[in-house]
C-alpha cells in the first residue's frame, strides 16, 4: 500500500486529493494545524480513513515528526495562506507559510525521505500581468501580490532542491480551480453563495470588485488528478494545468444567476472596496505540455462547474 502525506488536507484541493488517493489504495496521512476550532468539514466523509498528524509549516520539527510517522512515498505540499486579498493585509505571514513553508517541507523531506516524490502547489498568480498570452511553463513571472511573490519563491526553491539534491520534485502551475468546497471568501464561491441566498430571499444585493477581470477557471477535482499524474512520471518537471479558456467575473456571475432563474444585473453591484491594490487583468493557461506528458485535460467546463456550485449552495442554504 503506497503512502502519501498531504499538507493542507482540510482545504479544497487537499480534500479532493485525499479522496482520489484513497480510491487508488493509498494510505493517506494529512498534516493538520492545531486550532481551538477544528474545521474538518471538507474531509468529514473520509476522515475515518485518514491518518491525521499534528504539524505546522512554521514549525520544522513538527514536519520532521510527520514524515517519520507517515514514511511517505509521495508528499503533496498544498498548505499555504492561499487568499490573495489577505496577502496584502498579512504579507509577512503569507511569506512565512506560502514561501518559507515550502523550504521547511523540502528540507524535512531531504533529511528523512529523500527517495520520496514531492509535489509543490504553484500558482498562475505567479504570472501576474504576463508578457504573453496564453501563459505556459516558459512565460516569465511578474507577480502582482504578496501571495504571487511568495508562490514564486516556493516554486523556485522547489526547482532549486530538485537541481541541487537530485530530489524528485514536480510543480503544478495550476490556474484557478473551483468547486462547491471553495472557501466563501473567494469570488467564485462568493458569487454562487450570493445567488443562492438571493434566490432564498436572505439578501438582495451582491457586492463584487472588478467585474472585468478574466480568469481561466476549472474544476478542482480535475486538477488534483494532474497532481498525482505528475508524480507518476519517470522524471520530475513543472507543468501548467489549465482549461485554456478565459472568462470574466461578469460572465461567471451571469451564469450563476441564470442557474437560479434571476437576472444578475438586478442584484450585483460593483464595490471598489473589493478591488485589488494591484489588479491582474487576464490569466489563461496553455497546458499542452501536460497533455503530451500524461494526457491531462480539463473535463468539466465552466457552465457545468457553475451549475454544480450553485446547486450545492442552494442545498446548503435550504438546510
Amino acid at each position: 500500500m503506497p503512502s502519501a502525506l498531504i499538507t493542507g488536507v482540510t482545504g479544497q484541493d487537499g480534500s479532493y486529493l485525499a479522496e482520489f488517493l484513497l480510491e487508488r489504495g493509498y494510505e493517506v496521512y494529512g498534516l493538520v494545524r492545531r486550532s481551538s476550532t477544528l474545521n474538518f468539514e471538507r474531509i468529514q466523509h473520509v476522515q475515518d480513513r485518514l491518518h491525521l498528524l499534528p504539524g505546522d509549516l512554521l514549525d520544522p520539527n513538527s514536519l520532521l515528526e510527520a514524515i517519520r510517522a507517515a514514511r511517505p512515498q509521495e508528499i503533496y505540499n498544498l498548505a499555504a495562506q492561499s487568499f490573495v486579498q489577505t496577502s496584502w493585509n498579512q504579507p509577512v505571514l503569507t511569506g512565512e507559510f506560502t514561501a518559507l513553508g515550502v523550504t521547511r517541507m523540502l528540507e524535512a523531506m531531504r533529511l528523512l525521505a529523500p527517495e520520496a516524490r514531492f509535489y509543490q502547489a504553484s500558482s498562475s498568480e505567479m504570472f501576474g500581468n504576463a508578457t504573453e498570452s496564453p501563459q505556459n511553463e516558459a512565460t516569465p513571472f511578474r507577480p502582482r501580490s504578496p501571495y504571487g511573490v511568495a508562490k514564486v519563491y516556493g516554486h523556485d526553491i522547489a526547482v532549486n532542491y530538485r537541481d541541487s539534491y537530485g530530489l524528485f520534485v514536480a510543480s503544478g502551475i495550476l490556474f484557478n480551480h473551483e468547486s462547491p468546497r471553495r472557501g466563501l471568501e473567494f469570488v467564485t464561491r462568493k458569487i454562487t453563495d450570493g445567488a443562492a441566498r438571493i434566490k432564498a430571499g436572505l439578501q438582495d444585493k451582491l457586492a463584487l470588485g472588478n467585474l472585468e477581470a478574466r480568469r481561466d477557471w476549472g474544476f478542482a477535482g480535475d486538477y488534483v488528478r494532474a497532481m498525482w499524474q505528475m508524480l507518476q512520471l519517470e522524471q520530475p518537471d513543472d507543468f501548467v494545468i489549465a482549461s485554456g479558456k478565459t472568462h470574466s467575473v461578469r460572465e461567471f456571475a451571469r451564469l450563476a444567476f441564470e442557474a437560479v432563474g434571476l437576472d444578475w444585473e438586478e442584484h450585483v453591484v460593483a464595490d471598489p472596496r473589493f478591488v485589488r491594490p494591484a489588479e491582474i487583468h487576464e490569466l489563461v493557461g496553455d497546458c499542452r505540455k501536460a497533455e503530451q506528458a500524461f494526457d491531462w485535460r480539463a473535463r468539466v467546463q465552466l457552465p457545468e462547474l457553475v451549475e454544480m456550485m450553485v446547486q450545492a449552495d442552494l442545498e446548503r442554504v435550504g438546510r
